[in-house]
């Protein structure tokens, strides 16, 4: 296991010789990985510490204002970058170009945000899943793979590169950080857009959005999982109020894990299952059927795309 005190010297040292003097943007979504490298960076650069927060229209519910609440105190930009997202997005169905698509539209929002601030040095919380299952092909991650091989910054610091997960979570206990930001759930960078087969539109992200929203409602606070969300994968026939409906066809998985490189499924109760598909199917508009994916980690991964 990590020894916490040690890398936390050695991290401090390291983003403050990397940014020599200058001013940094971090990428601060709200999770844990992030959230510790702000903190780090806090204490390595101070005020030339400048924390975004990119809201991309693809968040979870309610996601942007508790954001807000959390990190107010690092006088966090909020940057409302939600139409530029959906026309980035427009029209790609394949899960890699998607992913890159994201990765380009961070790293232009950041450059653009970086200029206001006269910040020339990126800081991101990249982690070693993130680099192997990138580096490995199994997908590309918007911090890494999709990452444009040309940006204005002179500099990308990611203290975190060599560290999993669980790691990173005792890293935020000895930072002091919120225990609901130490123990919060991963959520893919690339939001709630990897959770939608096929194109991306305002319409599929609003009711995969409601749906992961119920499903965290019914599992995390009673079951806690590794991690839990539901994704749009299809459209199939139903029937609502007598009325034939060709509407939404909902997956519902939820996982334990130790790093994320494998995952088991849970074995959730029936009763539990079919609360999540009656409030999916009487919550939500459009929403025709709700599945259960048991699959384990590998032969599959735990996000959609």
């Amino acid at each position: 296991m990590i020894n916490t005190e040690k890398f936390i010297t050695e991290a401090i040292d390291e983003i403050r010789r990397d940014a020599a003097g200058r001013s940094v943007v971090i990428a601060l979504s709200g999770g844990v990985d992030s959230s510790v490298c702000a903190a780090l960076a806090a204490r390595a650069v101070g005020d030339r510490l400048h924390p975004i927060y990119v809201d991309t229209g693809l968040m979870r519910k309610g996601e942007t204002d508790r954001i807000r609440e959390l990190f107010g105190h690092l006088a966090l930009t909020v940057v409302d970058a939600r139409e530029e997202f959906l026309a980035a997005l427009r029209g790609i169905t394949d899960p890699e170009e998607k992913r890159k698509a994201i990765g380009e539209r961070f790293i232009r929002v950041f450059e653009r945000e970086a200029k206001k601030t006269g910040a020339t040095v990126l800081l991101q919380g990249t982690i070693y899943p993130d680099r192997i299952e990138s580096e490995g092909g199994i997908k590309s991650h918007h911090n890494v793979g999709g990452m444009p091989l040309e940006c204005a910054f002179e500099g990308v610091i990611e203290p975190l590169r060599d560290l999993y997960k669980d790691e990173v979570r005792v890293l935020a206990g000895a930072l002091g950080l919120p225990k609901e930001i130490q123990h919060r759930m991963p959520f893919p960078g690339p939001g709630l857009a990897v959770r939608v087969i096929g194109d991306v539109t305002a319409e599929k992200i609003e009711v995969v959005r409601e749906a992961n929203a119920i499903v965290e409602e019914e599992l995390v606070e009673t079951f806690a999982p590794w991690q839990c969300l539901a994704a749009l994968v299809g459209l199939g026939t139903g029937v609502k109020g007598d009325v034939r409906l060709h509407g939404w066809i909902v997956s519902v998985r939820a996982v334990n894990s130790r790093d994320g490189m494998t995952a088991d499924p849970l074995e959730l109760p029936f009763e539990v299952l079919a609360r999540i598909a009656s409030r999916c199917t009487a919550e939500i508009p459009g929403v025709a059927r709700v599945v259960y994916d048991v699959t384990p980690k590998p032969p599959a991964t735990i996000e959609y795309e």
